[in-house]
């Protein structure tokens, strides 16, 4: 397997928020026992309940002989149907729907050395409401200095970044790599310099599956990791921005970015499931 040879650089915060916890190195690492139940979600530990019927998506079709096109009752294809493509993030190469397929049980995004990756979208959006999916990735080449970034975003539906905010409630610099981290970004407007908060908590290898959430409401946004959260933000608005979780409607996108142009070091991003779930009237405490 391949991995990164480089350490990211710590992204800094903008505003107030609550302090996160990160551990110094990773712990050692057991295999998992026949019969060990699986990390719990986060919907089941703080009962958010069944996600909305129509929504979910297990990924229990395609096959690795024959892949299959996402279900386009429950997602958005990169450039608007199967076969097409659209201009990657900031304009380098393309999102193309052929880089993102169901193999039976799993979607999988590619991203290719030559800066042709994945995209995917919820055509449902909502204010406020939790997220969770289980999710892996990996470099499939040496490394070229220039990795994917592997991403779970509550995009606004608007299109609207930065005025009307943006949830990365998971954005690593490389596949695979052994701290979590997500950027929330404040609505701000667009001649102000970047208004975000940074959460990061190493001692996660992310070459393995985990349950990445996000709580958001009118309040906090809260992040979870394998059912325990990770961080918590709330407030912060100020002159030039608004509050951190005072975002207008959003959609859950998953996306594998190329934040370069070609050149790069190939990686794929996995889901085994994606869910989004009601706020329940009882909360627990945040």
């Amino acid at each position: 397997m391949y991995g990164r040879a480089r350490a990211r650089p710590l992204a800094v915060g903008f505003g107030a928020a609550a302090p996160v916890v990160t551990s110094r190195r990773p712990p050692r690492r057991t295999p998992l026992r026949r019969g060990r139940r699986r990390p719990p979600t986060a919907a089941e530990r703080y009962g958010w309940g069944a996600p909305p019927p129509e929504w979910p998506d297990g990924f229990g079709y395609g096959s690795e002989a024959d892949p299959a096109v996402p279900d386009r009752d429950k997602w958005r294809l990169a450039g608007g149907g199967p076969g097409e493509c659209r201009p990657g993030h900031s304009g380098n190469v393309r999102r193309c729907d052929a880089n993102t397929r169901v193999v039976g049980g799993v979607l999988r995004m590619t991203g290719e050395a030559d800066g042709d990756s994945g995209w995917l979208a919820s055509p449902y959006g909502r204010r406020y409401g939790p997220c969770e999916a289980r999710v892996r990735s990996r470099a499939t080449a040496p490394d070229s200095g220039r990795q994917y970034h592997p991403l779970l975003i509550l995009r606004p539906g608007s299109g609207g970044h930065p005025r009307d905010g943006e949830h990365d409630y998971l954005e690593n610099g490389g596949p695979g790599e052994r701290c979590a981290e997500a950027f929330l970004h404040y609505p701000y407007p667009e001649d102000v310099p970047v208004q975000q908060e940074f959460a990061r908590k190493c001692g996660v290898d992310l070459s393995r599956w985990h349950n990445v959430a996000v709580e958001w409401t009118a309040d906090h946004l809260r992040g979870f990791l394998d059912g325990k959260k990770w961080f918590r933000f709330s407030g912060g608005a100020n002159a030039g921005r608004d509050c951190v979780p005072c975002a207008p409607s959003t959609r859950q996108t998953i996306q594998l970015d190329n934040v370069y142009e070609d050149g790069l070091q190939s990686a794929v991003f996995e889901v085994d499931w994606a869910r989004v779930h009601h706020l329940p009237d009882s909360r627990t405490k945040a």
